[in-house]
């Protein structure tokens, strides 16, 4: 009797069950603007369209996306000078970006620390604008050292460490990024981190290795590195629209694909609807040598 209630309850519930379709609309193209200024470096701006969230992106459409010959302007609060755009390949396709013009170096200028800059942008007969902040060096790497990876069968893999040394008052943030020999710097997986818990002390910290987000990396080499490597951290000071840009973008990357994940909007600072962010950075860089 109580296996036959059973499977009447298991008919009266899928019975009531209905199918559920979402039709999707196309999200309107907006700019989507990666910006920067360091220490010592010139401006350097992206710009391209964003695409729909289900689109199969190709190296056509990547390479059709960028936006060409804008007006691109950059402050000190002194100078003003207007970005040219530059190209570059990379195997067959063309990439975009604008930077300072050297044909106009009365104008022209590198970032420094404790500055302030303002970006403006007229794209497609709209305006954007954004500001941003280049810190004080006030948080420093003290030190670098490896050591081999705990409970971990293959020797060749290390784990490199950190001495922080983070001031007295609240509100320094940091973005990190590393180099392995003569390659590219990457950032961290997760980058950056802010002082709310460890502040005004010195503390030491695991160094993951940073990630190369379109290669597919092996889930046990993520995060070591390995000996004979030569190792740089590159480790910067940034504001905290900086901050916010890259810990909402980077809890949208581990959270993709994970229908339990909380939704979360990507806080750009850039102004009328565009997405992304115009950030400074005041990096410090330190070196070491992993023997074989």
């Amino acid at each position: 009797m109580r296996n036959t209630a059973f499977f009447f309850l298991i008919l009266l519930f899928s019975s009531c069950e209905k199918g559920i379709n979402f039709k999707l609309n196309n999200a309107d193209q907006k700019l989507v603007v990666e910006a920067q200024i360091e220490t010592n470096q010139p401006p350097i701006v992206i710009l391209s369209k964003s695409f729909n969230y289900f689109s199969k992106i190709t190296r056509d459409q990547l390479a059709n996306s960028f936006v060409r010959n804008a007006d691109i302007w950059v402050s000190n609060g002194v100078k003003t000078h207007k970005l040219i755009e530059y190209s570059y390949k990379v195997d067959s396709t063309q990439l975009y970006y604008y930077s300072v013009n050297p044909a106009d170096p009365l104008t022209s200028f590198t970032g420094e620390e404790g500055g302030s800059y303002s970006l403006k942008i007229v794209a497609d007969s709209k305006e954007y604008n954004a500001v941003t902040t280049i810190p004080l060096l006030t948080k420093k790497v003290d030190s670098l050292w490896w050591a081999k990876a705990p409970q971990n069968p293959d020797t060749t893999k290390v784990v490199l460490k950190a001495r922080i040394t983070d001031p007295p008052q609240y509100g320094n943030y940091i973005r990190y990024f590393t180099r392995v020999n003569s390659q590219r710097f990457l950032a961290g997986e997760n980058s950056v981190f802010d002082d709310q818990v460890l502040n005004g002390v010195t503390y030491n910290v695991d160094v993951d290795k940073g990630v190369d987000r379109n290669a597919n990396t092996p889930a046990d080499e993520k995060g070591f590195f390995h000996r004979g490597d030569t190792v740089t951290l590159k480790f910067c000071n940034i504001d905290k629209a900086t901050y916010d840009f890259w810990r909402t973008m980077e809890f949208n990357y581990s959270s993709i694909g994970n229908p339990f994940s909380s939704p979360n909007k990507v806080l750009g600072n850039i102004s009328n609807g565009a997405l992304g962010y115009f950030g400074g950075y005041a990096p410090q860089f330190k070196s070491i040598i992993i023997p074989k």
